[in-house]
Formats: C-alpha cells, structure tokens, sequence
C-alpha cells in the first residue's frame, strides 16, 4: 500500500540538499583527494583554501582539521542591504538572486563576460556560497546553509566578523531572523489578491529553496479556495 505523503520536499530533505553546496575552507592539516559521487575533492594543503561540499566542511570542522570562511552575504553589511532592498526599494518583489558566474571572452583577451543562459548549471553547482560569491545575493540555500554555519561554525563566522564569542554570530543571527520574517510577510501578501498579482501568476524569483518548502502547503490552499471560488461562481 502506497503512503500519501504531501507534494514537494520535506524541511529535511531541503537541508539534506543544501548540504551540497560549495563552501570555502582554511585547512589546518593535509589531505589528500577523495573520490566523490560528483567528482574528485581538491587536495587541502594548508594555508591555501579550497572548495569543499558543505556535509565535508562541517565533517572536518568537527575534526578540527579546517576552518570554513563564510560567504560574504553573510556578513552584516550584506544582510542589512538585502533588508533594506527588500523594504525600501522593492517591496513587492524578492531580491535577485545571485548573478550567473563569470568566464573570460576568448575572442576579445582582458574581458569577461557572463555566462550564456542555455548552459547555467543549478544550485548546488553555482559558487554562490563560498569565500568568492558576491555580497548583496541571497543564494537557493541561503537558510539552510546560513543555519548549518551558525550552529557548527559559529566562532569561524564570529572571526570573519572581526568579533569573538557570540558578538558577531548574535548579530547575524538577528538579522537573519528579520530578513526572514520579511520575505514570509511579502509570501502571504503576495497571496492576498491573486487576480491582481501579475494576473493570477506569482513571480518566485529569488525565493530560497526552504522558503519555497515552508510555503508549499499555503500557496497551493490560496490556489485551491481560488479554483473553488471560480468554480462555484461559474456553476
């Protein structure tokens, strides 16, 4: 007998995912390259960094064999320009997400150009949450990673921050917890007058992949009442 199990991924099965994501680390001892699913892991060789899945990072964080460099939208700066983007300047509307990377033009030497649309890899592939990603970009996992970091990195983020104990990570956390509650205000607007939002289509752009799982079950009762109150009238 089959389970009837609700559509869309689970809170679990969401951070299991993001654990896929590239961060950067600060090895404190050698390690050679480990064959992975998604290929070989960079040799560590400290004090030179290296891109490391973040179920990695965190694995040799504990072993305290490395130390992980949060992604700069995670500074305070950052998060305090997102709020105010998402509040002041567009607040109908999600920030964008991070910008596809870059490459060099082969034809015109010096230049770099971005990526061509119809070959973007998808999260977790995009380097938007290591030391490299640019600030003012909330990346597809930008919860889940953010939580992972603040929970078993903490003092990593409290020293990128120049602070120590909890000064530093207390202030992130804080606004993480603002932006949050703005972009889930802005969700249940955005669902107050389906016919007039973008005529019955709601832009998901920007949105992170837990923010879509915890509004899943919102969005498509809003959806079903509409059909029913459509259905009903046309009866």
């Amino acid at each position: 007998m089959a389970l009837s199990l609700p559509p869309g991924l689970t809170h679990a099965e969401v951070a299991f995912l993001a654990e896929m994501e590239l961060v950067t680390v600060v090895p404190r001892q050698r390690l050679e390259s480990i064959n992975l699913l998604g290929g070989k892991t960079p040799p560590l060789r400290p004090p030179h960094r290296a891109d490391l899945p973040l179920w990695l990072a965190l694995l040799l964080k504990k072993q305290r064999r490395a130390n992980i460099i949060p992604p700069p939208w995670l500074h305070p700066s950052s998060l305090a320009e997102i709020i105010h983007h998402e509040t002041k300047v567009s607040p109908e509307s999600f920030s964008d997400p991070p910008p596809p990377p870059s490459k060099a033009d082969p034809s015109n030497p010096g230049s770099i150009t971005r990526s061509s649309t119809s070959h973007l890899p998808s999260p977790p592939f995009l380097p938007s949450c290591t030391a490299s990603a640019p600030a003012g970009y909330l990346p597809y996992h930008w919860q889940e990673l953010a939580e992972a970091l603040l929970a078993h990195a903490g003092d990593d983020v409290a020293a990128a921050l120049g602070g120590g104990g909890g000064a530093g990570s207390g202030e992130v956390r804080g606004l993480l917890r603002d932006l949050a509650e703005v972009r889930a205000a802005k969700m249940r607007s955005s669902t107050a007058d389906p016919d007039g939002f973008g005529g019955g289509l709601m832009s998901l752009r920007g949105v992170g992949a837990m923010e879509l799982a915890e509004s899943r079950g919102f969005v498509l009762g809003v959806v079903d009442g509409v059909r029913r109150i459509g259905a009903s009238v046309e009866a």
